[in-house]
């Protein structure tokens, strides 16, 4: 059973920062690709940020330059650290696991962060 759990969500106010921290558990997790995604209320869930198992990363045009996904394998832990956030970044935040380079197989419960301006 894999499980995966986020932490660091909260409120802020426009310009400051977050850091988001998601810890698996049950699979391999340095083979798998991990996602950050998030949803605001009546809207979908987009991708964030994407780090592959070899380290490469993709982000939304929208938080390019302000956000950074990282990995440590060590700790099956994936990062997402948020810099100069905006409302617009308001939003669930879910982890998500990819282990065949499809959609995502495996998703977290979601972490709130709220951006006030």
């Amino acid at each position: 059973q894999v499980h995966l759990v986020e932490s660091g969500g909260g409120s802020v106010q426009a310009g400051g920062s977050l850091r988001l921290s998601c810890a698996e558990s049950g699979s391999s997790f340095s083979l798998n690709d991990m996602g950050w995604y998030r949803q605001a209320p009546g809207k979908q869930r987009t991708l964030v940020a994407r780090i592959t198992s070899s380290g490469n990363t993709d982000y939304a045009d929208s938080v390019k330059g302000r956000f950074t996904i990282s990995r440590a394998n060590t700790k099956n832990t994936v990062y997402l650290q948020m810099n100069s956030l905006e409302p617009e970044d308001s939003a669930v935040y879910y982890c998500a696991a990819d282990s065949d380079g499809g959609d995502p197989d495996y998703w977290g419960q979601g972490t709130q962060v709220t951006v006030s301006s």
